[in-house]
């Protein structure tokens, strides 16, 4: 299925699902302008915090953010009309009437646009009972269909049964929504383990991306891709499930998870060896810290130019490289993805805060 307007120069490769967390939304912040139309992130609210709103107006101009309230209860969450910054509202197929009309409202305010979220485990719905569910969201929040994007969640995929299990799911529903005159229709699922503590410390640690597997075998359908950043998609706290310092470093087909519990003097020693390892380590891409944000974080703390950091400051390096990491693969046809006619590498000529470059060889 190819998404609707594909020709368009703004139109978004990429939609990661992300919790409205210090460490992600810190990691948007600093995402370059010119990657910003490529991507549309979903951001989950746990909490009515208000520095949200303050967090959105910090992000990139071009960067128009969906905010799922899903999981706040009536009324908070019917204000997004209200909170004066660019946004897409996300739109479950549970809600009732009044979320739907003040979600309506927020679309029609702002982007004119809304996501619709079908979750593939918890809306187990026959075809007939999804397309009253779908008619009903656009008749109380007035919207077309060519108005919304379909995204489509797997929910946590984090082994090869997973992959299997999830598969022939994610076809019914495509096949299903291609009744329906989607603006756009993506897969979104989250691979990495729920976590990270177990894991061997002091030496990088190779995950499969199975979310980026699960979406390869369903590339025949033409379908748009997802994932849930560096974090589980069950909702809770950040996979490492402890405090030593770890950075999930996405690479190609995996990650290579940096756990490190080694003490020498100092606290700010062990984040800078961990640091050292990994921009030392052949997972380190070629444009060195050019090549985003967290990149160039990492390697100020190799080379000892800052202090060790926070969990949340972890989280925004790894946020930061595996955005860049995932637009890059998506956008270069020898790695599966589909560059645009006359698009360039979304690495090509960034200017870089800071940024250095490390060699090839």
């Amino acid at each position: 299925m190819v998404p609707a307007h594909s020709g368009r120069a703004e139109e978004p490769v990429y939609r990661p699902v992300l919790a409205a967390r210090r460490g992600e939304l810190e990691a948007l912040a600093h995402l370059d302008d010119a990657l910003a139309p490529m991507l549309s992130p979903i951001l989950q609210l746990s909490g009515t915090d208000p520095s949200i709103v303050d967090a959105l107006a910090r992000m990139p101009t071009r960067l128009v953010p969906a905010v799922d309230i899903g999981a706040l209860p009536e009324p908070a969450g019917t204000e997004l009309a209200r909170w004066g910054v660019p946004l897409v509202p996300v739109i479950g197929l549970t809600d009732g009437e009044r979320r739907l009309a003040a979600l309506g409202g927020a679309a029609r305010a702002y982007a004119g646009r809304a996501v619709v979220r079908l979750r593939i485990r918890q809306d187990r719905a026959g075809p007939d009972a999804s397309t009253v569910a779908v008619e009903q969201i656009w008749r109380y929040a007035w919207l077309a269909p060519e108005q919304c994007d379909l995204l489509l969640d797997c929910g946590d995929v984090c082994c090869a049964a997973d992959v299997r299990m999830t598969e022939p799911r994610v076809r019914w529903v495509v096949d299903w929504a291609r009744r329906h005159a989607w603006r756009s229709v993506s897969v979104v699922a989250g691979g990495i383990p729920p976590t990270l503590s177990r894991l061997p410390t002091d030496e990088p640690v190779r995950v499969e991306r199975w979310d980026w597997v699960l979406w390869q075998r369903l590339a025949d359908l033409g379908v748009g891709f997802g994932d849930y950043g560096v974090s589980p998609a069950a909702p809770g706290t950040p996979s490492s499930g402890d405090r030593l310092p770890t950075v999930p470093y996405t690479g190609q087909g995996a990650w290579w998870v940096h756990r490190w519990s080694r003490r020498r003097g100092r606290g700010d020693d062990r984040v800078a060896d961990l640091c050292h390892t990994l921009v030392s380590g052949p997972h380190w891409p070629v444009t060195g810290a050019s090549f985003s944000w967290g990149d160039h974080e990492i390697l100020r703390r190799a080379r000892r130019f800052a202090g060790a950091g926070s969990t949340t400051n972890w989280m925004a390096w790894s946020t930061s490289h595996h955005l860049a990491h995932v637009l890059d693969a998506l956008t270069r046809p020898a790695r599966g993805g589909a560059r645009r006619p006359g698009q360039a590498s979304p690495n090509r000529g960034r200017s870089q805060r800071g940024g250095e470059t490390r060699r090839a060889g």
